[in-house]
């Protein structure tokens, strides 16, 4: 059994390489419509397919604009390091930050993604 969420895009395989690059995670099925990277060591994968119309989510929400329906969240050790390589990555940092600790981004498709700073026990 594998599960995982599957991300629309108006390129599939871009945004499976960014999410490979950003989180050193294979990709493990591609075509021109749908690309899979798998987690490492377990049953589950970031689907991403191609989305005719496809619109970018607005982050923080906007009254009558395409909302954001889902969100990943990554823990880092390292913030302004975590940022910075996404960034490189093709990222951008979204302009509303609403935690000290927490960098929301915007992966090359809009979706928004948040970096957690790992503040430990």
């Amino acid at each position: 059994m594998w599960w995982g969420p599957t991300f629309e895009a108006p390129d599939p395989g871009a945004l499976a390489r960014f999410y490979a690059a950003l989180l050193d995670w294979e990709i493990v099925e591609y075509q021109p419509d749908v690309a899979v990277v798998a987690v490492p060591r377990a049953a589950s994968f970031l689907v991403f397919q191609r989305a005719d119309g496809y619109r970018r989510p607005v982050w923080p929400p906007v009254e009558g604009e395409q909302r954001p329906m889902v969100h990943l969240d990554f823990q880092v050790a390292d913030l302004d390091a975590a940022v910075a390589e996404a960034v490189d990555l093709g990222a951008t940092p979204a302009g509303h930050q609403p935690r000290e600790n927490v960098r929301v981004m915007l992966d090359p498709a809009g979706h928004p993604f948040c970096l957690c700073l790992d503040v430990g026990d």
